[in-house]
């Protein structure tokens, strides 16, 4: 009953579409999130958690970069997420993963004195974004970093020309994650947060893009438009009128060709353990 629990817990799910979407997104990303690991400094035989991990797809990219002689603890509250995780795993041959299944709002991770940690779009989510940060802090060894992505400005989902639907599509979307305990805008709590954990924010980079649908990156909108207002008619949070209004106006922007995407803006934070 508990896992039951955390899987309907998630505010999109954790059915296959989702693992999917999750895909998709990370592909987005990607080389955005590569930049920011190489930057700071990930490599060989470093040893890095990747907190959240859900499906896996960034634990399986940092098991490669850090190699047989490094290590990666991907921690994850969903079993189906962490089935995902280990078959993508194995399907690489990577061997040094270690998959931990685990609620951070429950568990402590303990003093690790793991060189870096990666948390993506899960602060957003928690019910206390300061006992995440305090548990990801006493994880890491004196000098070791903890990155985030995470949300500043949600507000800037919007499309070009604008459209009511969209515009409520999007605020409904704020709305259903303060209803289940998170906070969209959780990047601008962070440094506060970070400093009062030990740790020293040493960088702040703001991430968005603005682009049409002849980009890649407008796949990851138009499947987040799918998958969010089929779960929202799950949760009897909007009408199937809503949801019509929502999907037609889609439509029109994506037909088009002089309708542009702005993502919603998310911090790129970069903290060292004093």
């Amino acid at each position: 009953m508990a896992n039951d629990q955390k899987e309907t817990d998630y505010v999109l799910g954790t059915h296959d579409d989702e693992v999917a979407r999750l895909g998709l997104q990370h592909r987005v990303w990607r080389p955005i999130v590569s930049e920011c690991w190489q930057r700071v400094g990930i490599t060989h035989g470093w040893r890095v958690i990747d907190v959240g991990a859900g499906p896996g797809y960034a634990t399986a990219d940092l098991a490669e970069i850090v190699g047989p002689s490094g290590a990666v603890l991907a921690v994850e509250r969903s079993a189906r997420f962490l089935e995902a995780a280990r078959e993508r795993c194995e399907r690489r041959g990577l061997t040094n993963v270690e998959l931990r299944e685990g609620d951070l709002m429950e568990i402590s991770l303990g003093d690790l004195a793991y060189d870096a940690s990666w948390c993506r779009w899960v602060a957003s989510f928690v019910s206390s974004p300061k006992k995440l940060v305090e548990n990801i802090a006493g994880a890491l060894r004196p000098g070791g970093v903890a990155i985030f992505h995470e949300y500043s400005d949600y507000e800037t989902f919007r499309f070009m020309p604008g459209k009511p639907a969209l515009e409520s599509f999007m605020v409904k979307v704020m709305e259903s994650w303060r209803a289940s305990g998170g906070e969209p805008n959780i990047a601008r709590q962070l440094p506060a947060l970070l400093q009062g954990a030990g740790l020293r924010v040493r960088e702040i980079l703001p991430r968005v893009r603005t682009v049409s649908q002849r980009d890649y990156t407008w796949q990851w909108p138009k499947a987040f438009v799918e998958i969010n207002v089929a779960r929202l008619q799950d949760l009897g949070s909007v009408t199937p009128a809503w949801s019509a209004d929502v999907f037609r106006e889609f439509r029109e922007v994506e037909a088009d060709p002089n309708a542009w995407f702005t993502t919603p803006m998310f911090l790129e934070i970069v903290a060292r353990k004093e």
